[in-house]
């Protein structure tokens, strides 16, 4: 089975959403080969970093707080350590080119490795996942070869492909993050439960295998609407 997943680098949900998958996915134990596109929630945002803290609150006023609180109590029972007084809001379109050079050249596993590790440096870090220095040592750190990472992030391969790839995603309708698609045919939106990945995983495999299933990929298989970002703006 092949799932898409639709994220951002700097959405939390969407790192509460691959701990709950990925947990779904041992749990299924059939073989699920995960892809992630990029999808920018603030495509405009700045090439300089800035701390989020004072980022979310201009944007947000003071429930900015009370959204990240929320996140950081979910997150810690995903072992996820959000570190928001450290993390940086920046463009996070040279890591969504890495993803893609990781997804392109070194298979679908590191690409998971290292979106792991972004989102890690990201929330729990306080990296500047905007900076080519920064990213490269989150890129060795998560298995791929330094000489070729620094000589990709040097010039602009894999720019085209990525625009082409957010292009996609909005042609597709995707408005908000994590939305997963599985087998190109059923959208699943936001950081479902575990329990709840798991029903869909059984379910698509149940209609895959059922000749002539029909095939919408507006609708999602036994899941409503879960948490999510969309518009820099994230579920409270």
């Amino acid at each position: 089975m092949k799932v898409e997943i639709y994220s951002d680098i700097a959405c939390p949900w969407c790192y509460i959403g691959k701990r709950r998958f990925d947990r779904a996915v041992e749990q299924f134990g059939g073989e699920v080969e995960v892809v992630y596109r990029p999808y920018q929630l603030v495509p405009d945002a700045p090439a300089a970093a800035t701390p989020h803290r004072a980022w979310l609150a201009e944007r947000y006023g003071p429930q900015s707080r009370a959204m990240d609180d929320r996140v950081a109590e979910l997150g810690r029972a995903e072992g996820i350590a959000y570190d928001f007084d450290a993390a940086l809001e920046v463009n996070t379109f040279l890591g969504h080119r890495l993803l893609h050079l990781a997804g392109t050249e070194f298979g679908a596993e590191r690409q998971g490795a290292l979106k792991e590790a972004l989102l890690a440096a990201h929330f729990s870090d306080g990296v500047d996942v905007g900076d080519p220095a920064a990213l490269t040592e989150v890129a060795v750190a998560a298995g791929l070869p330094r000489e070729r990472v620094e000589q990709y992030l040097a010039g602009d391969e894999g720019s085209a492909e990525v625009r082409a790839e957010l292009a996609r995603g909005r042609e597709l309708g995707i408005s908000a993050v994590p939305t997963f698609v599985f087998e190109g045919r059923w959208a699943v939106q936001g950081g479902q439960e575990t329990e709840t990945f798991v029903q869909v995983l059984q379910q698509v495999t149940a209609e895959t295998a059922a000749e002539g299933a029909a095939a919408d990929p507006a609708q999602a298989p036994a899941a409503g609407d879960g948490d999510a970002c969309a518009d820099g703006v994230c579920s409270v």
